[in-house]
């Protein structure tokens, strides 16, 4: 019998993953028109990899900053410049369309101003759930962020291919502009959030608080082995970008189709996340983890083979479902793992990881289907994923035999 999730019993969590639902669902739209909108500017694959670029310079760059300033400053008025921030490069990105002076360039370049955005958004945002709920709920705050997310992601993608098809790429960006209100308003609606910053932070930014956060993951083989494992998946079985060639120039489909082909693997994720909203406590999370991104790259494989329309979207839509598992018991163990007045700073070395792995990856498909086409460049990434998972195996034997009732970290508590 299904239940309400624990997670919505609080408050605030719910406003957040309410505002989280309706930007995701505009952030998801605009990110697939980017993908459509290089592909009618240039058919070279290379260019679509520029989008990766366009996006990890920024986390490179950026991502540690963010994490101290997570750990610093008040989370809620970080989101409030972040989520501002993207929605005016949403609004630029659509009057420079609608004037047709747009050039791959003007995407890029606003690319990387979200991405910097983003850099300091994500940090603030993940390390504020657990502040939100009791260390007890957590795991179930983010089955229900993954559901918001991928419930976003197959609303988006496929509202993206209509409104393309009708009213023109100009149309996404506008909407998705409106959308970054909803995490705005429910940011304000929160009121004050407990918080804790430590002393040596409390003055500010510095790089002795940014070297203190890469010491803790160091200091953690759970923590750094499930970052790298996070980072090789997502880097070799990456292909995401190649998506409107494979719709284009394989399986010789539109505009409306390929938005349906891009939320396949959202479909899957949700379909995921609700099962495990529904389960009260996971065991065995290192063995889970290690089996889903085993899926991950073999569905990965499936999908460069596919030459037919279901294929392709059943396969999609196992990488999305072994995606969600996974990313589930990452979050849980790394928030649970970490104190929180580190939690900002973890997250964002996390993500040069986890933005890192498939915005690379991004730059690697482009680079390999140029030279091989899309789907030799698809297959040998998930094998390449395939790979990896023996490596981390063999290496942190330790994360295999995670089980998830170990005790949590003093001091991690929300």
């Amino acid at each position: 019998m299904l239940h309400i999730p624990p997670a919505l019993r609080h408050r605030k969590f719910l406003l957040l993953w309410l505002g989280l639902l309706v930007s995701i669902t505009g952030s998801q739209m605009q990110i697939w028109a980017l993908f459509w909108h290089i592909r009618e500017l240039t058919p070279h694959p290379i260019a679509l990899g520029g989008i990766g670029a366009a996006r990890i310079l920024p986390v490179i760059l950026f991502s540690l900053l963010g994490g101290a300033v997570a750990d610093t400053l008040d989370r809620r008025h970080v989101l409030y410049l972040t989520q501002s921030t993207a929605a005016l490069v949403a609004v630029a990105l659509g009057f420079f369309t609608r004037s047709g002076a747009i050039t791959i360039w003007h995407i890029y370049g606003l690319t990387m101003v979200q991405a910097v955005a983003l850099a300091f958004d994500l940090p603030a945002r993940q390390a504020l759930v657990p502040n939100l709920v009791p260390p007890r709920d957590l795991p179930n705050a983010f089955s229900l962020t993954s559901i918001a997310f991928q419930t976003g992601a197959i609303i988006g993608p496929a509202l993206s291919g209509l409104v393309i098809a009708s009213y023109g790429l100009e149309t996404v960006y506008f909407f998705n502009a409106l959308t970054y209100l909803a995490v705005i308003l429910a940011v304000a609606a929160l009121g004050k959030v407990p918080q804790r910053i430590v002393s040596d932070v409390r003055h500010g930014v510095s790089l002795k608080a940014i070297r203190e956060g890469i010491a803790f993951i160091r200091s953690r083989p759970i923590i750094l082995s499930s970052m790298l494992l996070d980072f090789i998946a997502t880097f070799f079985a990456s292909a995401n970008t190649l998506m409107p060639i494979v719709a284009r120039d394989v399986l010789h489909v539109g505009v409306v189709e390929y938005g349906w082909l891009s939320a396949a693997q959202s479909v899957g994720a949700v379909v995921m996340a609700l099962v495990i909203s529904q389960v009260r406590e996971l065991r065995r999370q290192g063995m889970l983890l290690m089996s889903a991104v085993v899926l991950f790259g073999l569905a990965t494989v499936a999908f460069g083979l596919a030459t037919r329309y279901a294929v392709a979207w059943i396969a999609l839509a196992l990488t999305g479902a072994a995606d969600s598992l996974s990313m589930i018991i990452r979050n849980t163990i790394r928030q649970l793992q970490t104190p929180d007045h580190l939690r900002g700073r973890m997250t964002s070395i996390n993500q040069i990881f986890f933005r890192g792995g498939p915005q690379l990856g991004e730059i690697e498909a482009g680079l390999v289907a140029q030279a091989f086409g899309a789907p030799v460049a698809i297959v040998t990434g998930g094998i390449g994923c395939l790979l990896g998972v023996l490596w981390i195996a063999r290496r942190w034997p330790q994360l295999l035999r995670y089980n998830g009732d170990e005790p949590i970290l003093a001091g991690a508590g929300g």
